[in-house]
This record gives C-alpha cells, sequence and structure tokens, in this order.
C-alpha cells in the first residue's frame, strides 16, 4: 500500500496550527476548537461573532490559498457530494457527543493538560486504529 506521507509540509502545518491557537489564546482568551467556534454562529448567538466569523471564513481561505500556491486541492475526493455531506454531518454529531472535536482536544486541550482532553485524544486514537485495522484486516475477508 503507498502512502502520500509528507513530513515536512505535516510539520508545517501543525506549527502553524499551534501557533494559530496559541495567538487565539493570548489575544482573545479563546480556545481554538473548530466546533465550539462555529456552534457560536448558530442561535442563539452570543455578543462575539466577529472573531469567530472570521475563524470559520479562514478556514476554507487557507485551502483556497494552498490550493493556488501548490498547483491544485491537497487531497482530491471521488465521492459524490451527498456522501461527503453525510460525512461532514457525521462529524458534526460527534463533535457534539464527545464534546469538542479533534482539534480542541488535541491541539487546545493537551496542550492545557486537560484531563477530559485527554480521555478523548485516547478515545479517538483507540477508535481510529480499531478502524483501520477492521478495515485491513476483517473487512477483506468478509467480502470473500
Amino acid at each position: 500500500m503507498t502512502t502520500s506521507f509528507t513530513p515536512w509540509s505535516a510539520l508545517g502545518g501543525g506549527i502553524l496550527i499551534g501557533l494559530a491557537s496559541l495567538l487565539l489564546l493570548f489575544a482573545l482568551g479563546r480556545i481554538a476548537g473548530i466546533s465550539g467556534i462555529a456552534a457560536g454562529l448558530l442561535p442563539p448567538r452570543r455578543g462575539d461573532l466577529g472573531w469567530r466569523l472570521a475563524f470559520v471564513i479562514g478556514l476554507p481561505m487557507g485551502a483556497a490559498l494552498w490550493m493556488l500556491g501548490a498547483g491544485g486541492a491537497a487531497v482530491a475526493s471521488h465521492a459524490p457530494p451527498w456522501q461527503l455531506a453525510l460525512a461532514g454531518l457525521l462529524v458534526g454529531v460527534g463533535t457534539r457527543v464527545g464534546s469538542g472535536c479533534t482539534s480542541g482536544h488535541g491541539v487546545c486541550g493537551l496542550g492545557r493538560f486537560s484531563p477530559r482532553s485527554l480521555a478523548a485524544v485516547l478515545t479517538f486514537m483507540a477508535t481510529a486504529m480499531l478502524c483501520v485495522y477492521a478495515w485491513r484486516h476483517l473487512l477483506p475477508e468478509l467480502a470473500r
């Protein structure tokens, strides 16, 4: 199985994410958890819409800038739009059930030494490992 792992761009992206979360924490005293930021845009709204809107708009803008600079999408998807929409909905539901997303718990929560975030990240990682194992080792046997 071939992969497209690119350690230098992954390292650079991780550093930028860490710096952005630190900037938001020090500048506004806010945690850079995407689900919490996006949830603050939904009714009932809070009084701090400006920075939330800027943050959420900046996410696709960053991807668009990457596409322009790199000459194409970082990841191509061959899934139909309905599957992508369903996947996004399931991620959103999981985010609410888990009281935060992987970025909030992994980047911000672990950086603040939150025990809840440590438990969440360990759960995310264990689930991911089990899914990969099932996908690679159990499902091919079931398909025969």
